[in-house]
């Protein structure tokens, strides 16, 4: 009975995160697919170009959503209501304090940070629109993502994936009214982005209306000990999403100069199919990271242990999955975002989608790694997993072997490394469970 109720609750969080992350992939897929129609290849790789900053806004938006909203789910399962309010108070401090920070670069940089991105002068118009708006947005998608992760702590996984599924449709629509009866170019495809998280908060409004909330807003000065366990439990989170952008503009850059616009046209397609990937990926592991901060925070190593199992199980069947319909259907997949029927841009993704998504399982096996790791406090496991393959073992190795194999060097770094990675990520994972849990670390300091 115990096992049947715990698979239940674990396909329920999982299922509706995982619906719900796709639903926020949507932002910059539906973009990259409007974009390659109405905008052609130069619009493809100027929104290739502008992706990274996306990815660091909303890891920004990730780190205070799932470092504020671990604390609370442990604290919370432990009864202690005034941390639960502090944690979430301090956690809206950071958030209009990144807030103020983006937009003002927004403003002042974004011009500069176009020509450092790399855009020459036929897409650099487009480039500097995209980024522009989305830093003022920039504000609505890190407030989004935090009270995704609350509501979702607090209960309400159904309403999470509303909220996200509704604000990514609505992004949808918008992007093809913008795009084309509008004829709004790049400032449509983002207004459309920038839309879609205010939507989502607009949705996630009821779970305040209808008292169902269990975290309040409180008088509290911004705490220094909340503020560095929210920052370190959610750090791997931003890496993530800070990793993935910094890949891109190095991988735009290499392949830049081995097949020059044509190659990152061709790299959008197959970084935007990733997306779609690992918002799977990251759906199943911020499904079920509640359950384990849950069960962690009630002592319960057992239960821990049989969602880490869930977890794992899940992703190997969806990794099968997705790499035979990649390798299926890459012809057609390369196709739908080359409106302009290049055979050069064809060939290139065709055999980047074939090579680059080996990686699946791998990437698949570290997310949920890195995130049961936060789910439990383990924040230094986390940040040895999300720094090493984020930064330390992808950077040099894209070098060496686009020096050595040009194109294919490219495409075949994401799997050597996250391979390299899992296999550490193994090792770790022996070796710190042996030490047990502590749960009663994570709050004990409320009356500071």
């Amino acid at each position: 009975m115990e096992q049947r109720e715990s698979f239940r609750d674990f396909f329920q969080y999982t299922t509706l995160s995982v619906l719900g992350t796709l639903g926020v992939s949507c932002y910059i897929l539906a973009d990259t697919f409007f974009v390659s129609k109405g905008l052609g290849t130069n619009g493809l790789a100027a929104l290739n170009l502008a992706i990274p900053v996306y990815n660091f806004i909303y890891g920004t938006g990730l780190m205070l959503g799932m470092g504020g909203a671990t604390r609370f789910c442990i604290c919370k399962s432990q009864g202690r209501k005034e941390e639960v309010n502090q944690v979430y108070t301090n956690t809206i401090y950071l958030v209009v304090l990144f807030s103020v920070i983006f937009v003002l670069a927004g403003l002042l940089f974004g011009e500069r940070l176009t020509l450092l991105l790399g855009a020459d002068k036929n897409i650099r118009e487009m480039t500097n629109t995209y980024l522009f708006w989305l830093f003022l947005f920039s504000p609505a998608f890190v407030l989004n993502s935090v009270l995704l992760c609350f509501v979702r702590n607090d209960d309400s996984p159904r309403l999470a994936m509303t909220a996200m599924m509704i604000g990514s449709f609505s992004n949808i629509l918008l992007d093809y009214v913008f795009i084309f009866p509008m004829k709004m170019g790049m400032f449509g495809a983002v207004f459309a982005t920038g839309l879609s998280p205010v939507i989502s908060i607009v949705i996630m409004l009821s779970h305040w209306i209808k008292r169902k909330n269990t975290f309040h807003l409180c008088r509290t000065r911004m705490k220094a000990y909340i503020v560095s366990q929210e920052l370190s439990l959610g750090f791997p989170s931003f890496i993530a999403q800070l990793s993935s952008g910094i890949v891109m503009i190095i991988f735009n850059a290499l392949i830049l100069k081995l097949e020059g616009n044509m190659g990152v046209a061709a790299y959008g397609v197959i970084a935007n199919i990733s997306l779609v990937v690992v918002a799977v990926y990251t759906g199943v592991a911020q499904g079920v990271q509640p359950l384990i901060s849950h069960f962690y925070g009630k002592n319960d190593k057992k239960q821990v242990k049989v969602m880490l199992r869930y977890s794992i199980q899940t992703i190997l069947v969806i990794s099968l999955l997705i790499y035979l319909l990649i390798v299926i259907f890459a012809q057609p997949i390369a196709s739908v975002f080359n409106s302009e029927n290049n055979l050069e841009l064809q060939g290139i993704a065709v055999d980047g989608l074939k090579i680059y998504f080996t990686s699946s399982a791998f990437v698949g096996y570290n997310i949920v790694l890195a995130t049961f790791f936060t789910s439990v406090e383990e924040s230094l496991s986390a940040h040895i997993l999300s720094i090493l393959r984020g930064f330390v073992l992808i950077i040099p190795a894209a070098f060496l072997l686009s020096a050595i194999y040009g194109m294919k060097g490219i495409w075949l770094t994401y799997p050597i490394t996250e391979a390299a990675v899992a296999l550490l990520g193994y090792i770790i994972y022996k070796m710190s469970w042996s030490k047990g849990l502590n749960p009663h670390r994570a709050c004990t300091k409320v009356d500071e």
